[in-house]
């Protein structure tokens, strides 16, 4: 079981939803500020820092799929040309920061990744008096700021959405389940914050180290919690690698069942697939970006190169394909930082997004659950950012 939980953190490092994006129609009009000026007539060179020759396998299939996402998005740019440049950094943070200033020495006006925080921030804070921005491929939030943007979808992001359709089912009464790592506390916190600003009730929190026994002992704990708070909805931060099978077993054989509390997930219940067959996850609920769309990339990826994309791979799309949407405005500061965070946003392969100027960003998700072990769409993706919450 160990081994189980040591894969889930290297699970939560990564975001995990792919996406391919276009820019919104009813851009933001305007001129925009600061950052390197460029030239929209001619290529715009873009770096791509990707965490090949760490020695490590999975890195070099991440690096090689985000490499191919980025190139098949140049295809659809019309008569925009990037001149991508791709970097390695090993995964490591002080040669991905060597690696970001060889890029803007280099000439490049924008950098897409690296994949890990920490490496990200790094590479940030080295390029930071150049002004040239980075879109980083990581998810945790707690980089972002100043030049660097986060492109994967945060923790934030799936709570707030998760928490405002379950209030409006009646369910605003939460308590949190969480293991004591880093990832999971960072999750507790974006549920917290969700929960403040969508007016609904924490009953409390209960968190437990990374073992199997660990999580048999906290079973009877979030029972007392849960029933004597009257809560109505169990939001658990772990993922089907981790604790998540545990939990939605054990908790109903308790006497927690789903006639008591409504039972969510921050994480993607329907990965990997045979998560669906568990008896525990059926009628939870999980946020997942547009499922058609999704498949879409999916599929276009598959008929170019003979596989499918790593999970995240599709972020590398996302950041060409925006770009090349920014840069056909015609715009000198295109991608000056005014206009990555333009209101309208992006609609992708897998629904909107955009960045916010703090370095975050917010992306258009579906609420889900699993009803004898198929996906059932509850509430689906937004498609503009009218949509309620918004």
């Amino acid at each position: 079981m160990s081994a189980v939980f040591q894969t889930a953190r290297r699970i939560l490092r990564l975001f995990t939803l792919p996406l391919a994006v276009l820019a919104l129609a009813g851009c933001d009009s305007g001129g925009y500020g600061g950052g390197p000026r460029i030239d929209t007539s001619q290529p715009v060179p873009v770096a791509l820092l990707v965490p090949s020759g760490s020695g490590a396998s999975g890195d070099e299939v991440l690096a090689q799929s985000l490499e191919n996402a980025a190139r098949l998005a140049m295809r659809d740019l019309g008569d925009i040309t990037i001149d991508l440049r791709v970097y390695a950094t090993k995964g490591d943070a002080t040669v991905a920061a060597d690696q970001a200033q060889l890029a803007v020495a280099e000439g490049a006006k924008i950098i897409l990744g690296p994949v890990y925080a920490e490496a990200a921030n790094a590479a940030g804070l080295a390029v930071a008096q150049s002004g040239v921005n980075l879109l980083s491929f990581s998810n945790n939030t707690a980089i972002a700021g100043g030049n660097v943007f986060v492109l994967g979808a945060s923790f934030e992001t799936t709570a707030e959405r998760l928490v405002s359709f379950a209030g409006a089912q009646g369910k605003d009464r939460i308590v949190i389940v969480h293991a004591q790592d880093f990832a999971e506390e960072r999750g507790r916190d974006a549920i917290a914050g969700a929960i403040a600003a969508q007016r609904a009730t924490l009953i409390g929190t209960v968190d437990y180290a990374l073992s199997q026994e660990e999580v048999i002992a906290a079973v009877p704990r979030v029972k007392d919690l849960a029933l004597t708070g009257e809560a109505d909805l169990i939001f658990l931060t772990a993922s089907s690698a981790s604790a998540l099978p545990l939990f939605t077993q054990l908790l109903p054989e308790n006497g927690l069942g789903p006639d008591l509390v409504q039972y969510a997930g921050l994480t993607r219940w329907d990965i990997p697939a045979q998560t669906l067959s568990l008896p525990g996850v059926q009628g939870g609920w999980f946020a997942l970006p547009d499922p058609a769309t999704t498949q879409a990339f999916s599929a276009q990826y598959r008929d170019e190169f003979g596989q499918p994309p790593h999970p995240i791979g599709g972020l590398a799309f996302d950041g060409i394909a925006a770009i090349g949407a920014l840069v056909a405005q015609g715009k000198g500061d295109a991608l000056a930082a005014d206009a990555l965070t333009q209101r309208a946003g992006f609609r992708g392969a897998s629904g909107i997004f955009r960045l916010r100027s703090d370095g975050t960003n917010e992306r258009g998700l579906a609420v889900a659950t699993i009803t004898d072990a198929q996906v059932e769409i509850l509430s689906p993706a937004p498609q503009s950012f009218g949509f309620a919450g918004f």
